[in-house]
């Protein structure tokens, strides 16, 4: 039974690809029906807009914090374990957070709390499975195994966020606090059994100074790297505000609540699907000028809502953005699996991340105020006004035009530069 499942799969799909995927799609299911969860136990504790911009920068003032102290770290112990020990946090955390909206009214420092604590969490889980993953696929298919994992997670994000908005509406923030516990749970049993027998042992070297040194060298040596980085840490902070606050915020005065906005968060999961399918037979030869010209579509949700715009017209929004985006998603992927040495994957994953996300804090926080001082309409036509601006910039980088895919697998472990393209599949161009 086993060799027959085994010889069913692609040759790129080997144990330790399949158990990251099934892993990743069940705290998917779980994680994305409690981000709306956690905004609506804010709400349905009497805070308001302020408060849930507070929530959703205490998960990631810690990613902040601790993220090149978890790609460093990813880098010189087995990464699966790193990333066992953050979803045992998690799930602790999760499941605390369940019991206090389940038993009582919770109070917001308790909530931030808690979820300060998974975002430490995420910070050290996070560059561990971006390596764990880069690590476990291997030659010309690399960018078909990143768009199937990518599609995987975001057809989870689309049951999740469609599960969970219902079972708020149905259930209560609670029970979907739970069963993100849950999720996490049962994901880090399936990443305990990972093998990381195929990477070398790092040899031994300086402490943990010198490894972070070492991963910037590595991050500020490449425009390409950096400039999409710094790109995406003002797209991003714009976009988790207007996802995080005031997206709860339209959809409770305009849209009918938590129900239709869980689905228009589906409606995103279904276009990011949709993206990956497409990337799993579109080979774009300039990987980052294809991908970053695909990030544009980003700036419609915030303008939707900003009308605001009917329901259906949001889902449709959604759906553009969602499987645009993933164009670059897979693109990106594929650009650090093929540039970067496997040894310092998670370093440099760390730098992508803490630079993505450095500004999500203050962004989200600031939310609230934002609107009170322009209007929440005005506030969301800037996002998409700055998401814009800086996409168009970021194309000003030559490396980003310029960076072409290979046609040849390089040695994993050595720096590598651009190299010839392959042609596109399917006559996409």
């Amino acid at each position: 039974m086993l060799s027959t499942t085994s010889s069913r799969r692609p040759a790129w799909a080997g144990r330790n690809y399949t158990l990251l995927t099934a892993a990743a799609v069940v705290t998917g299911l779980g994680g994305n029906g409690a981000l709306i969860a956690a905004a609506f136990a804010v709400l349905e504790a009497g805070g308001d807009g302020g408060d849930v911009g507070l929530v959703a920068a205490a998960r990631t003032l810690p990613l902040v914090l601790f993220l090149l102290i978890g790609g460093a770290v990813a880098d010189r112990l087995p990464r699966h374990r790193v990333m066992v020990a953050a979803n045992v946090l998690n799930c602790l955390s999760q499941g605390a957070f369940a019991v206090l909206v389940l038993t009582g009214e919770p109070r917001l420092w308790q909530m931030m709390l808690l979820t300060a604590l998974g975002g430490t969490g995420q910070a050290f889980f996070g560059p561990a499975a971006e390596g764990m993953l880069m690590s476990s696929v291997q030659g010309e298919q690399a960018g078909r195994a990143f768009a199937v994992f990518r599609m995987a997670m975001s057809g989870a994000s689309l049951g999740g966020a469609a599960l969970g908005g219902a079972m708020v509406a149905v259930l209560g923030p609670g029970w979907v606090l739970a069963a993100d516990a849950a999720a996490f749970a049962v994901a880090g049993a399936l990443r305990a059994f990972l093998d990381v027998g195929h990477i070398p042992p790092r040899a031994p070297g300086g402490g943990l100074l010198a490894d972070l040194r070492e991963g910037w060298r590595e991050f500020a040596g490449r425009p390409w790297l950096w400039g999409i980085v710094v790109q995406f840490s003002l797209a991003n902070a714009v976009v988790g505000a207007a996802d995080a606050v005031y997206g709860p915020l339209v959809a409770r005065d305009h849209l009918g609540g938590a129900g239709p906005w869980g689905l228009a968060l589906g409606a995103f999961g279904a276009g990011t699907v949709a993206g990956a399918l497409l990337m799993t037979r579109w080979k774009p030869r300039r990987l980052l000028f294809v991908g970053t010209l695909c990030v544009f579509p980003l700036a419609l949700p915030s303008a939707a809502l900003a009308v605001p715009v009917p329901v259906g017209v949001l889902y449709a929004v959604m759906f553009v953005a969602g499987a645009t985006v993933e164009v670059f998603g897979v693109s990106w992927m594929t650009a650090l699996h093929q540039e970067i040495p496997e040894d310092k994957l998670s370093r440099v994953s760390a730098y992508d991340w803490f630079g993505s996300i450095a500004l999500v804090p203050l962004a989200t926080a600031a939310a609230g105020p934002a609107e009170q001082a322009f209007g929440r309409p005005a506030a969301l036509w800037g996002c998409a006004a700055l998401v814009v601006l800086v996409t168009a910039a970021v194309l000003c980088v030559p490396d980003v035009r310029n960076l072409r895919r290979r046609t040849t697998q390089v040695a994993r472990g050595a720096k590598t530069g651009s190299a010839d393209a392959e042609s596109p599949v399917g006559g996409l161009g």
